[in-house]
């Protein structure tokens, strides 16, 4: 049987470049009765290890590093055991963060992380960070996305180590190429599908989004 998915949402703010937002951030928990990983441990560890429900947690996936995806991360580490893992590209982004505390390990194109059977594979998707990613489990038909795509368009490339021809070739080239039916799991707001949002790209490039 597959892993099943279980949302949290989680609140808090986003600071970059001397500003500050609140957010509401998607977390993702990818696993069964037993075993799971989490896709972004955002703002409240303790929340996140309620909804694990005492399973063991395998891993600590960050999408990215920005503060509102991984300000959670040690905390959450620290109660579980699990390791965190992010892609080395986005390091300074997460020493910004948390200066005193590495991730675990590092997570890499084609790598595949399973759990509870389901195999989730990184893909590499730069542009709203050097180091984000996506994970896409096909045995799922979903792909968690962290701010690289959203219903509606890609992430957002205004800020630091971002950039709109980067995020842009990464969404063609790595998401839009997936199965149509594909549901795309977002970090913040709600769910879409490839199909929805491939018809779309010219209008992103021609607005620069």
């Amino acid at each position: 049987m597959a892993a099943r998915i279980d949302h949290l949402v989680t609140s808090g703010t986003f600071a970059l470049d001397g500003g500050q937002w609140d957010v509401d951030n998607n977390v993702w928990i990818v696993g069964d009765d037993s075993e799971a990983v989490v896709i972004d441990a955002a703002h409240d560890a303790a929340a996140i290890e309620e909804a694990l429900g005492g399973r063991t947690l395998r891993a600590i996936v960050c999408t990215h590093a920005h503060n509102d995806h991984i300000d959670a991360a040690p905390a959450l580490a620290a109660a579980t055991g699990a390791p965190i893992l992010l892609h080395p590209d986005d390091l300074p982004l997460w020493k910004q963060t948390h200066p005193d505390r590495a991730p675990d390990g590092e997570l890499a194109d084609g790598q595949e992380i399973t759990v509870a059977g389901t195999t989730l594979t990184v893909l590499h998707t730069p542009g709203h960070a050097p180091g984000a990613i996506c994970l896409y489990a096909p045995e799922l038909a979903t792909v968690f996305t962290g701010d690289t795509l959203f219903q509606g368009g890609p992430g957002a490339t205004g800020r630091s180590f971002s950039s709109f021809p980067v995020i842009v070739d990464s969404i063609r080239d790595r998401l839009l190429t997936l199965d149509p039916a594909t549901e795309v799991r977002t970090g913040h707001g709600d769910s879409t599908t490839i199909g929805a949002e491939a018809p779309h790209l010219d209008e992103w490039i021609a607005r620069g989004h």
